[in-house]
């Protein structure tokens, strides 16, 4: 009895490192770190020259109008600004999340935000219909190109202008070479530049260039206008 004792312990000692090793049966997922890419909110005026802009439609949702414009560079996605939101804490949570993921997937097909659904819809639809639109334009053949252009409406937004009274942006569409809008994605919060830009827009539409007056009294935005006005046909004409 005393020469099988050890016998069995030393059996049992040579069947844990089978037990230890033993692979596992069960399904095994793995999670791969990604980067986060930077969320950005103005178009840059070093931007490639190959850089466009388009500007989603507006869906009105019951929290509110959600509209998008996004940024390519080629047919890369590279920035997401919103034109229009919701007022609400759950919105203004969701928009960073939502911007995050369409650069991450370079596409619409992304997850509905918790809490913000009916944003989250608005706005995969507002980004599908501005990569539609990218989609179009670059899918035109170059002898159908020249034609199309002249038909076409593209929105183009100015380069962001810092002055002493607060940052200056313009965001402008054309109609072939025509300018038919121009609408101010920022602007001093200051009364003399609220009165002024109805006039620097107005004068845009009648001249049909970055050629315009400065109006007094508002000269620092009226500068910077010209400035980022004058960006965005360039980036046009590009």
């Amino acid at each position: 009895m005393k020469r099988v004792i050890p016998v069995l312990v030393l059996s049992v000692a040579g069947l844990i490192p089978v037990w230890r090793y033993e692979p596992s049966t069960g399904t095994t997922s793995t999670t791969e770190a990604a980067s986060t890419p930077s969320v950005s909110s103005s178009t840059s005026s070093s931007g490639s020259s190959g850089s466009t802009t388009f500007t989603g439609t507006t869906v009105t949702t019951e929290k509110g109008d959600v509209q998008v414009q996004v940024t390519f560079d080629g047919d890369k996605i590279t920035a997401v600004e919103m034109l229009k939101q919701p007022n609400h804490p759950q919105t203004t949570a969701a928009v960073p999340k939502l911007i995050v993921e369409t650069l991450t997937a370079q596409s619409a097909d992304i997850d509905t935000v918790s809490g913000a659904t009916l944003t989250s819809d608005g706005y995969k639809e507002s980004l599908q219909a501005a990569i539609d639109a990218e989609a179009a334009a670059a899918s035109a053949s170059p002898s159908a190109s020249a034609s199309a252009a002249a038909s076409a409406s593209r929105t183009v937004a100015g380069s962001t202008v810092a002055t002493e009274k607060g940052d200056v942006q313009v965001q402008v569409t054309f109609d072939g070479d025509k300018i038919t809008a121009v609408e101010m994605l920022k602007q001093p919060n200051h009364p003399q530049t609220t009165a002024a830009v109805p006039k620097l827009i107005v004068e845009t539409l009648t001249a049909q260039s970055a050629d315009i007056d400065t109006v007094s009294g508002a000269t620092l935005t009226s500068d910077g206008y010209k400035e980022s006005l004058q960006a965005a046909i360039d980036a046009k004409g590009a």
